[in-house]
């Protein structure tokens, strides 16, 4: 049974019930299975209603859930089982938390980049739960620079609670590179595409985050913020994360509605969580779509969209 939430509560009940009725089918010659059908069009039906009308705190509740597909399990399933991935920043060390390299989708090379968090406890620590740190994004630039060279195109997820914000990674320089990634990405002359999986927090996404086109999964969220940081530094407590949620515009939606990406990426009623095959399918389809669209496009050209879209976002007349 898959981990439920709060507010799945209803869908939890009716698995109790499928559960009970099942015992009894186990105990007596009895035949259930008419019930049990009734009572699963009842969950698809519930978990319908729950999914059409989540809020903002509930759709970042269903962006951490913990079995919910990582990087590598996107970059595993996409591409043609050739994925080769490149290691180090050439100056420090090799990040955990930030992977990439080369593999293919339907016989075409792309580079990969993306950060990840771990699937269980101990991967989280070796992962540092995603949060990347100044050589993470340096070899990101590294690995960007590298398929530029070979005229390869770029494809980023994103899924951070942000860069990592330790002593030594100020030390290192975490800000210029995160900024220094920033520039670079603008000019780069190959199609790149971000794809929001997960958490998008901070310049800990945006330092991988500046494409041709930035697409969100339906069930994500993108902000300078999380909700809880924001609920601390307003209200001096974490108890009012859900009111900061809505008040920061961070679902899907609203990202599309201010022009900050390009467009959103349905998930399976349920979430990436309860069905990952689908997920993967419908990430795979829409990169192969945007590319095919970047392709028709010169480079020149492409790069002066490219900045002329980052350029537009939070101008006022």
């Amino acid at each position: 049974m898959a981990i439920l939430f709060d507010f799945e509560q209803p869908i939890a009940d009716l698995e109790e019930q499928i559960a009970t009725v099942r015992a009894l089918e186990e105990k007596g010659d009895v035949d259930v299975s008419k019930t049990i059908r009734d009572l699963e069009r009842k969950i698809e039906k519930k978990r319908k209603e729950i999914y059409a009308n989540l809020s903002s705190w509930e759709r970042v509740q269903v962006s951490r859930h913990p079995e919910r597909p990582y990087t590598l399990s996107y970059i595993e399933h996409i591409t043609d089982n050739d994925f080769i991935e490149l290691h180090g920043d050439r100056n420090v060390k090799d990040d955990k938390a930030m992977v990439g390299g080369f593999g293919s989708i339907d016989g075409r090379s792309v580079m990969f980049i993306g950060q990840q968090k771990g699937v269980n406890t101990k991967m989280r620590q070796y992962r540092n739960f995603g949060m990347a740190n100044p050589e993470g994004y340096r070899k990101a630039l590294r690995l960007m620079k590298l398929a530029e060279k070979f005229n390869k195109p770029i494809v980023t997820f994103i899924d951070t609670p942000g860069a990592f914000p330790g002593l030594e990674a100020e030390e290192r320089g975490q800000g210029e590179a995160i900024a220094r990634n920033l520039y670079e990405m603008i000019n780069l002359k190959v199609p790149v595409i971000c794809v929001i999986i997960g958490e998008g927090a901070s310049g800990g996404a945006l330092g991988i985050g500046l494409g041709d086109k930035v697409l969100m999964l339906e069930n994500t969220w993108y902000s300078v913020i999380s909700p809880e940081s924001c609920s601390s530094i307003l209200w001096r407590s974490w108890d009012h994360k859900e009111e900061a949620a809505e008040a920061l515009k961070l679902t899907p939606k609203d990202m599309q509605k201010h022009k900050l990406i390009d467009g959103i990426i349905k998930e399976p009623i349920g979430g990436a969580h309860l069905h990952p095959e689908q997920t993967y399918e419908n990430v795979k389809n829409e990169i192969i779509k945007q590319l095919v669209g970047l392709d028709k496009l010169d480079p020149e050209k492409r790069i002066d969209k490219r900045i002329d879209k980052f350029s537009k976002m939070g101008y006022v007349k």
